[in-house]
């Protein structure tokens, strides 16, 4: 095959970088001669750190630049959070492959050696809505007899930690995969207390970079080989779940998939009106549709 530069699009934070980095060190392993360009670019979503994001737009605002520039041809792919991607993308475009999934925790970061017994109060900082409504229902054992509240913090992993590390907050949320991709994991300045799935259900595609392109990019060959059959599958899922739901960051709305001896294990939570669901299936890997729709029947 002659030797092919693929140009990948790429927020400009540390983290989008790394982790286009990630998908780049793929292409280039398949052999077949596939060399890469990062193309960085400042999204909307990356400008206004200010406001919560269902304020001007909602996800879609980390994506719609990197979809005109694929549909202008400026770039052949672009690397996204499966979790940051608007349900439906623009036309001729897809989701051309999913990396193997990182840890999809979500993690209370607080400082190193910080006791927040006694507080009275405990500031959290997220500026999710499925976060906030989940630590403040865990708050009750972490912090018995505290009232936890919650801030809004947006801004990529270092300006959060940042924020942490000022005093603004006595802890925050953020999702393993970041940190760990970040080689965060170790760091000694801070402390991680990680919530199991089952009872902090993590936001659809969390963990899990997607690889956005043309439908007619010619690239189906070489992107087949970089792609994860077990992490589309569940990424599938999730968004099936999402699109039946008419979700976007506007509520709490947590979904999860794994597949565990053969079988499709779904957990769910969502709050809408005073009533929060949750949902614990499992079905058949080769009926998605179907546990897609039993999920949503069950978080609506």
């Amino acid at each position: 095959m002659k030797e092919k530069t693929i140009r990948i699009g790429t927020r400009r934070s540390e983290l989008a970088v790394v982790q286009t980095n990630l998908v780049a060190e793929a292409l280039l392993n398949t052999g077949m001669g596939i060399k890469t360009e990062l193309v960085l670019k400042q999204t909307e979503g990356d400008r206004l750190l200010d406001k919560p994001l269902l304020e001007f737009g909602g996800k879609g605002v980390f994506v719609t630049a990197f979809e005109q520039a694929l549909l202008r041809g400026e770039i052949d792919l672009a690397v996204h959070s499966a979790k940051d991607m608007p349900m439906e993308l623009e036309e001729g475009l897809k989701i051309a492959a999913v990396l193997k999934r990182e840890d999809p925790r979500d993690v209370l970061v607080t400082l190193a050696g910080s006791d927040l017994s006694g507080n009275g109060e405990v500031v959290i900082g997220t500026s999710s809505l499925r976060r906030r409504m989940q630590i403040q229902k865990a708050g009750a054992d972490l912090w018995p007899g505290q009232t936890v509240r919650c801030e809004n913090l947006r801004g990529n992993v270092q300006t959060r930690l940042g924020k942490l590390a000022e005093g603004n907050y006595d802890g925050i949320i953020l999702a393993a995969a970041g940190l760990k991709r970040l080689g965060l994991w170790e760091d000694s300045r801070y402390q991680y207390q990680c919530f199991d799935c089952e009872t902090f259900i993590p936001a659809g595609g969390q963990g899990i970079l997607a690889v956005e392109g043309r439908i007619d990019s010619g690239l189906d060959a070489v992107l087949r080989l970089v792609d994860d059959e077990e992490a589309r599958q569940c990424l599938t899922l999730e968004r099936k779940v999402l699109r039946l739901l008419n979700a976007g960051c506007h509520e709490p709305i947590g979904i999860y998939s794994r597949i565990k001896d053969g079988k499709m294990e779904v957990l769910g939570m969502s709050h809408r009106g005073e009533e929060t669901k949750k949902i614990h299936l499992w079905g058949e890997v080769t009926e998605l549709d179907h546990l897609a729709e039993l999920a949503a029947r069950g978080l609506s």
